[in-house]
């Protein structure tokens, strides 16, 4: 185990600010996806899977698939594939700075857990179809030109866009008519994610979102159930959780990592919200990485 979660670039496997390729049995997306073990990306990561079947750990959730499935994880997420048997489809990695705002939104603001998701033949043609023709523009030197690049990018939104359409579609179909409750939840949670290791209460929230703080804390309990920090502390939990299970960092240096000069606070906090102590999740995950 290390002192830091390894952190992988795009550059470290493509010269371009993304990568397309067909998974097909045992190629190089199959060991970007199994053979790097436990890391992060800095980049989004889509796949479509027509056949196979897959397994993987995602921030400590085991997700598995089978047959006609597609998937995205995200930036920053610890992750780990597990199984990759018979697997045909696609396998995109991209930049975060060239996924649409629209698509970023359906991911980073979403207020549920990415999930697999299990799609129709008519969805799995149209990705193969796009998906297809992004990968020709991706090797042909034709369109590495200023004109090409543009016929790329436009079938890099089309591809990632499906993809949002689908889960957007599936898990999220209040955002066809959000009202503004909602878009400040959205803005409050893609905040959190970005600011939680210095931002701390829903007063800095609501003085950087320019409304109350009782107004703030009244549409998030409104709208999700849970008050406002309740969600501040989701996001340092996890990140506590990860830098515990996989890392050698001491509770200290977590804490501090997290932005807690008191790491006494900050194992009090965690025990409170896990009902373990920071020292008994590490023991725990461990035990868990060993079976």
């Amino acid at each position: 185990m290390k002192q830091t979660i390894p952190t992988y670039d795009l550059s470290d496997i493509s010269q371009h600010p993304f990568l397309i390729e067909r998974m097909e049995m045992r190629n190089r997306s199959e060991d970007i996806l199994l053979d790097k073990g436990i890391h992060r990306d800095s980049h989004y990561i889509f796949t479509c899977m027509e056949s196979g079947h897959v397994k993987m750990m995602v921030d400590f959730n085991v997700m598995e698939a089978q047959d006609a499935t597609i998937f995205c994880v995200l930036p920053g997420q610890v992750h780990q594939g597990l199984v990759m048997k018979d697997v045909y489809g696609w396998f995109l990695a991209v930049k975060s700075d060239l996924i649409p705002d629209t698509v970023r939104s359906v991911f980073e603001e979403s207020l549920e857990t990415i999930q697999p998701l299990r799609v129709d033949k008519g969805w799995i043609d149209k990705i193969n179809t796009v998906a297809h023709l992004l990968y020709v523009s991706y090797t042909d030197e034709k369109f590495t030109s200023k004109e090409g690049f543009l016929v790329t990018q436009s079938l890099l939104n089309t591809l990632t866009g499906m993809f949002s359409f689908i889960y957007s579609e599936v898990n999220y179909s209040e955002i066809s008519n959000e009202s503004r409750a909602l878009q400040l939840v959205r803005a409050f949670k893609i905040l959190v994610r970005k600011e939680f290791k210095t931002l701390k209460s829903p007063s800095d929230y609501a003085e950087k979102l320019n409304i109350s703080r009782g107004y703030l804390t009244e549409v998030i309990r409104e709208v999700t159930g849970k008050p406002a920090q309740h969600w501040i502390h989701q996001e340092v939990l996890i990140e506590a959780k990860r830098l515990l299970a996989f890392t050698h960092l001491t509770v200290k240096e977590i804490a501090y990592e997290l932005g807690y000069n008191d790491h006494t606070y900050f194992s009090r906090l965690f025990s409170k919200l896990e009902n373990l102590s920071p020292s008994e999740f590490r023991i725990k995950a461990k035990d868990a990485n060993h079976e």
